[in-house]
């Protein structure tokens, strides 16, 4: 447009508090085009130039999300040649014919405008969709990685099992070398499991007081093999008053134990990490500082996040999938309070800080003695049905309880269950899998209880099934217990002696 045009839209623009930029020529429009831009607005005239195929050329080279605005003053009837072919050319023409009145140009440059913006966010999402599947694809592979790492030590002391026969000292450290690389699979599964109950809202906390210089120090033993595995050099400060919260105790351990070993893995070997808890005002501060990898600036945040790996520094980690923090920045949500990172850079060590908020109450939770494992509880029936469709899993139940003294019988259906339970004897305990073809553990519990001769059987339900829904079906098909795979020995012998609750 003429010099003239172009102060005058520029002026009406300005009074209507458009943010505008007048460009000399067309050369100049490019050049901002290739910048960022809102909208063009600009003359029929200037589509004669030559110069305009330059300006056909960028905007036919934007990006898949971009289809930026081009608004044309026409002269009066917009049916000129020139009009017909921008319309062709240019995807997104609105042309205004003049006389233009001065509301028609502001209402169709805001609405240009906020088309333009919409197009923004629709590029900001297209590239969080973008970093989010990144995000998972990693946390995939390292998930896969994980789980390998425990399955090859087990691979070969099974082999190395069979290949001799051993004598019970020799095969022992098999039989632990399996032991620990099973646990380990435990956990990475557990985490997996907190993070989307945490996520979905589904976590319940046993709220109570609890004194915060005791959940540090059992946080501690969680992960002294760790820090001692690492030789790392650990220092506590803690103050001599029992600082209290309210909070659930074991999440509590769990969050202080994760941020542990985090420093651990994060700090190469003969490390120091240090940790401290003071008062602050209405709050509880804990620092876990470690002197290891240290973060970047733009990691300080997104640490938190869930399907995050710290490039730069994720081979310093051994073993874990790097949900951690996640799980750290939720419960620590959950009971009111927050988390941060701090970090000079890489090399320079991290520090997370966690704040609490205090409650009057000084006393601590009195610790819960855990069951002991001495054997099979005496009050119960000797005679137990183990039912489940994966064999090796029933049969090694089945030798599991036997070494203990009890009589099981182990059926690999529903229908071979009610068939062993109908040859007697009667058995006084039912261990069953809920996800069996044919008929499932819901349906074998029901035929159960509707036996007059079984009204003293109780029923456990052993099952990889473990949410919130899961437990409220198993709950109302008449199981007593709900136990989740793989089994914990002193969780069963818990609840069987009546001193543990469903879980």
């Amino acid at each position: 447009m003429t010099s003239r045009d172009a102060v005058m839209a520029t002026a009406v623009l300005e009074r209507a508090q458009v943010a505008s930029h007048a460009c000399p020529d067309l050369c100049a429009l490019v050049h901002g085009v290739q910048e960022g831009a809102g909208a063009v607005l600009l003359a029929e005239e200037a589509l004669s130039d030559p110069a305009a195929a330059a300006l056909t050329e960028a905007l036919a080279s934007q990006p898949p999300w971009s289809d930026l605005p081009v608004l044309i003053l026409a002269r009066q009837g917009a049916d000129s040649a020139v009009i017909a072919d921008a319309m062709r050319r240019l995807a997104n023409v609105t042309v205004i014919e003049r006389p233009v009145r001065v509301a028609s140009l502001v209402s169709t440059v805001r609405a240009a405008l906020r088309a333009r913006n919409r197009q923004y966010q629709m590029r900001d999402l297209l590239s969080g969709l973008r970093e989010a599947d990144q995000r998972k694809t990693e946390f995939l592979a390292t998930l896969a990685h994980e789980l390998r790492n425990p399955l090859a030590p087990m691979s070969t002391a099974l082999t190395l099992l069979k290949r001799k026969a051993h004598e019970p000292a020799e095969a022992l450290r098999y039989y632990e070398l399996m032991g620990r690389q099973i646990d380990h699979m435990v956990r990475l599964v557990n985490d997996l499991m907190e993070v989307s109950r945490i996520t979905r809202g589904k976590i319940e906390l046993r709220m109570e007081a609890v004194a915060l210089p005791a959940v540090i120090k059992d946080a501690l033993e969680l992960s002294r093999p760790m820090l001692e595995g690492a030789k790392h050099a650990l220092r506590m400060d803690l103050p001599s008053e029992a600082l209290v919260v309210r909070g659930d105790a074991v999440r509590l351990t769990q969050v202080f134990s994760n941020l542990l070993n985090n420093a651990a893995k994060y700090t190469a070997p003969g490390g120091q990490i240090n940790v401290a808890l003071r008062r602050e005002a209405r709050s509880a501060l804990i620092e876990v500082r470690d002197n290891g990898a240290g973060l970047a600036p733009d990691m300080l945040r997104s640490i938190f996040e869930m399907f995050v790996q710290v490039s730069s520094t994720s081979k310093a980690a051994q073993g874990g999938l790097g949900i951690g923090l996640t799980l750290v920045k939720s419960l620590v949500e959950l009971h009111g309070g927050s988390v941060e990172a701090t970090s000079a850079g890489l090399g320079q060590g991290a520090t997370f800080c966690v704040r609490l908020p205090l409650i009057g109450d000084r006393g601590g939770p009195q610790p819960v003695p855990a069951p002991a494992i001495a054997g099979w509880p005496a009050t119960l029936p000797d005679t137990v049905l183990i039912v489940d469709d994966n064999r090796d899993a029933a049969d090694a139940l089945g030798d599991l309880l036997r070494s203990m003294g009890a009589s099981p019988r182990v059926a690999y259906s529903g229908d071979a269950a009610l068939a062993l339970v109908a040859e007697g004897p009667l058995p006084g305990l039912a261990i069953l899998d809920i996800g069996m073809p044919g008929m499932d553990g819901f349906e074998l519990a029901a035929r159960l209880r509707a036996d007059a001769a079984l009204s003293g059987l109780v029923l456990v339900a052993l099952t990889g099934w473990g949410q919130q829904g899961d437990k409220e079906r198993i709950a109302a098909a008449g199981f007593d217990h709900h136990l989740l795979k793989p089994l914990d020995l002193a969780a069963l012998l818990a609840v069987l002696r009546g001193t543990g609750g469903s879980s």
